[in-house]
């Protein structure tokens, strides 16, 4: 079979995790990155989308003019900062932040769903999205509306999908947390800017946190059962 994979972020941290599960499964994986090194092959900046927009269209026109049995499309990059409470920030950092965490995010999945609209294989569009998405944080609100706002496009997506000729599933995947550069950024936090630092550090020495390798595995378990259009998935659930 040909199985395309295609991941934003996928340079480190989750993103070269799911990279990897898919190479190690024999599917042919397209990822894209800031860096464009390691996991990542593609060098992408979604922080400035108009321009992502163009490599997108580029990079995944030529892939769509092959024929694929199933192409699985992962929404994962994102940003933490900010950090803070949003009244010491400036409207240059917000727009930054939201670039990257909305912006970006809309962009890479409408890029996608555009190129692959006429396949009629097995399609799969995921939104890598957060706990953040859920509940609110002090200091994370910027973070926490991008989280909250993908996760309501996703629901959108998938209820026009529905109606297509050649449908995408389209979900939105929380991973929990996991042992990560952003988690020890999290930890490196000032207690005055974020004052839930401690219990992220608990995580961390209690042994909580999961290893990449093993959210994308579960991931990749869930993408592959054919979860329900419109769905909200936790990884917790499938770990226990």
């Amino acid at each position: 079979m040909d199985r395309l994979a295609i991941i934003s972020g996928g340079s480190r941290g989750l993103g070269a995790a799911l990279c990897s599960h898919y190479r190690d499964a024999g599917w042919q994986v397209v990822a894209f990155s800031r860096s464009g090194r390691g996991g990542g092959d593609v060098a992408l900046d979604l922080g400035r989308p108009e321009q992502a927009a163009r490599v997108l269209a580029g990079t995944l026109a030529l892939l769509a003019e092959q024929s694929w049995d199933e192409v699985v499309a992962i929404s994962n990059a994102a940003q933490l900062g900010p950090v803070g409470p949003l009244a010491g920030k400036g409207n240059a950092e917000i727009l930054a932040s939201l670039d990257v965490n909305v912006a970006g995010g809309i962009v890479f999945m409408n890029s996608v769903l555009r190129a692959f609209a006429a396949h009629a294989c097995d399609k799969t569009l995921v939104n890598i999205s957060s706990g953040a998405a859920q509940r609110p944080f002090h200091g994370w609100s910027l973070y926490c509306a991008a989280k909250a706002g993908l996760e309501r496009f996703v629901e959108c997506v998938a209820l026009e999908q529905a109606s297509s000729d050649h449908p995408f599933r389209v979900v939105n995947i929380s991973p929990g947390v996991i042992d990560t550069g952003m988690q020890a950024e999290i930890r490196g936090s000032d207690d005055r800017d974020f004052p839930d630092r401690e219990r992220f550090v608990g995580l961390k020495e209690d042994g909580v946190l999961q290893a990449p390798a093993a959210v994308a595995g579960i991931i990749a378990r869930i993408v592959s059962e054919r979860p329900d259009n419109g769905g909200r998935y936790e990884v917790a659930d499938y770990a226990r």
